[in-house]
């Protein structure tokens, strides 16, 4: 029987080059999770992800990406392709980790229990599309859900009452 898991912290992500980073190394910070991709109509998010992170990261925010190519094959990219076409076109700094899958039996634990702990509309477990956002407190505990089309600006005040 596997342990209960209970916060961010008791899950592992890749980095794009295979090593594991423990989640617990976040411990204490608020947390944008969101799955994104090279070729969506919502790739422009980036440019917003990147000014949150520059604005809160002192603050103790970090930006946690996770390419994903499950929605239209929008990431089709290696992990260097991915990298180099954020840095280039949005001047992406925050952490990029390994693409993963988001929906259905390969779906990273760490996805599998975001979805479980803020559903979306209509208490839908499943991702709907690039760029659905969540918003992780200091405790590592899941506080919202945000749907594709929410730019980050908008998660302004949602972030800073966490701070």
């Amino acid at each position: 029987m596997q342990p209960e898991v209970r916060t961010i912290a008791d899950f592992k992500a890749k980095l794009p080059n295979g090593n594991d980073v423990d989640l617990a190394e976040k411990a204490g910070k608020v947390l944008l999770v969101v799955n994104t991709a090279s070729k969506c109509g919502f790739t422009p998010q980036y440019k917003g992800l990147e000014a949150l992170w520059e604005k809160y990261r002192d603050r103790g925010f970090e930006v946690v990406a996770f390419p994903c190519n499950q929605f239209g094959k929008q990431e089709p990219g290696s992990a260097d392709e991915i990298s180099s076409f954020c840095e280039v076109n949005f001047g992406v700094s925050f952490p990029l980790m390994a693409k993963i899958e988001v929906n259905g039996d390969n779906a990273d634990p760490l996805y599998a229990w975001l979805k479980s702990e803020a559903p979306g509309l209509f208490g839908s477990k499943a991702i709907k599309w690039n760029f659905t956002k969540f918003l992780i407190d200091r405790e590592g505990e899941v506080v919202r859900r945000y749907a594709p089309a929410a730019k980050p600006e908008t998660l302004e005040r949602d972030i800073e009452a966490l701070l």
